[in-house]
């Protein structure tokens, strides 16, 4: 069974959390915008502690140092049988300075030629309320237990 894991980060602007969505990169997602936005994750290969995974993941996909305590989000299992472990983390970032690592795959399919795709081509500050329209169906689990944990906080 497929793992990942990854974080969603989120922001206290004037008392209300914001959270950094990624749209995935590549000609798969293209033209997608509302439930296609996502955290930033990527795949546990075995041995993998899941909390590295998440930070090391989200770091690459961003191109920006994360920092601070990650806070567990539980695992929740996506539409396609994929397992993800979520985590939370609070830190600001400017999306204008994100800069994604890049993959490669063949396309179109069948052409014998190779291209490159950034892994994410954008990343945005969505309040709660938008991120729940924008989101993911299978990730949204991660912003009700966000949701939760801000509310035990305050």
């Amino acid at each position: 069974m497929a793992r990942s894991a990854g974080i969603l980060l989120y922001r206290l602007k004037g008392g209300s959390a914001e959270v950094l969505l990624v749209h995935p990169g590549g000609p798969y997602w293209r033209g997608r915008d509302r439930g296609a936005w996502q955290i930033p994750k990527g795949e546990i290969a075995a041995g993998e502690n899941a909390e590295a995974v998440a930070l090391r993941e989200a770091q690459e996909e961003l191109g920006i140092p994360l920092q601070g305590a990650l806070v567990p989000l539980g695992q929740h299992r996506q539409a396609g049988g994929k397992i993800v472990e979520g985590f939370a983390l609070e830190q600001d970032l400017d999306v204008t300075a994100v800069v994604s690592n890049r993959f490669e795959i063949e396309w179109p399919p069948g052409s014998g030629l190779c291209q490159s795709f950034p892994e994410i081509d954008a990343a945005r500050w969505f309040s709660v309320a938008e991120a729940e329209a924008m989101m993911l169906p299978s990730q949204q689990p991660f912003l009700d237990r966000l949701a939760d944990y801000l509310a035990l906080r305050h």
